[in-house]
Order: structure tokens, then C-alpha cells, then sequence
């Protein structure tokens, strides 16, 4: 009788159908030591589950506090970015409203415009061409140093004729 029982348990057991309650007696049942020979399979896994329960983690877990974000400087900063876009904003406009067609009335005053941009670019590029021109004495010297090389050459082949 007890056998039927328990073996009706095991099956909703296995269909996790079970309150704690009949498990407990499951466990109860497959702690004692005479067991149904055909459930003798049962009787481990029971048992590692009362085994299992007696276990308790004593260990201390650290535990770190996440640095929460400070969304309000956030919002600070916001303002700020935005204000400082909309002051610095306006004067750039007007500046470049006058110029944004790229067009002059009168054909003199657009040459005059133009040839003042190109020269300031050929100034410009003059001086840093001028701060390069060492770079031709550097060219002199390397070709020193092949011609040395070449005479290094020469010398190796001397002196290894005569040894």
C-alpha cells in the first residue's frame, strides 16, 4: 500500500507535479534503509538532496556598491553647451551671411579680393618653403656620404687583395 503511494508520488514528482509536502515525504521514505527493491534506483538521488540541504555557504560575499551616475551635471553640462551654441552662434552667422552667395556687385572689388587671398597664400607658402631649404644641404651631404661609401668599397677590396 505504502509502495503504490509512493510510487503514484514519484510519478508526479517526475511531472513536477508535487507540493513540498509529498516531497518531503519522498525524501523521508528514500532515507530509511529498507526500500522497495524495484525503487532502489530512487534512494541516491534522494538522498543527495537531503545531503544537499543540509549544506549552508558560510562564506562572506564582497559586495561592491555600483557608483550610481549623476545625471543632474549632466543636465548642467547641458545647459551650458547649449547656451554657449546659441551665443557663439549669432555673430558667425552674420559674418557669414555677408559672404555666403560669393558674389560682388562690381567686377574690380572681386578681382581686388581675390588678388589680396592669393597673395596672402603665396606669403604663406614662400615661408614654409623657405624654412625647408636646408633640407637641400642635407641632400649634399648624404651624397657625400655615398660617394665616402663607394671609397669604403674600394679600400675593402685593396687591402683583401694583399692579405
Amino acid at each position: 500500500m505504502v509502495s503504490n503511494n509512493i510510487e503514484a508520488l514519484l510519478k508526479r514528482y517526475e511531472n513536477g507535479e508535487t507540493s513540498l509536502k509529498e516531497e518531503q515525504q519522498l525524501k523521508k521514505y528514500f532515507s530509511q534503509e529498507t526500500v522497495a527493491p524495484h525503487l532502489e534506483m530512487y534512494k541516491p538521488m534522494f538522498a543527495y538532496f537531503l545531503a544537499n540541504q543540509q549544506e549552508h555557504f558560510t562564506k562572506q560575499l564582497p559586495i561592491k556598491t555600483k557608483t550610481a551616475f549623476n545625471y543632474k551635471w549632466l543636465a548642467v553640462a547641458a545647459v551650458v553647451v547649449l547656451t554657449l551654441g546659441y551665443y557663439m552662434k549669432t555673430p558667425v552667422v552674420a559674418s557669414y551671411n555677408e559672404y555666403a552667395y560669393g558674389t560682388y556687385d562690381n567686377p574690380e572689388d572681386a578681382l581686388n579680393e581675390v588678388t589680396k587671398s592669393l597673395n596672402m597664400i603665396s606669403n604663406h607658402f614662400n615661408k614654409g618653403v623657405s624654412t625647408v631649404g636646408y633640407l637641400n644641404e642635407v641632400n649634399k651631404g648624404t651624397a657625400t656620404l655615398g660617394y665616402l661609401n663607394e671609397i669604403e668599397n674600394t679600400t675593402g677590396i685593396i687591402f683583401k687583395n694583399h692579405q
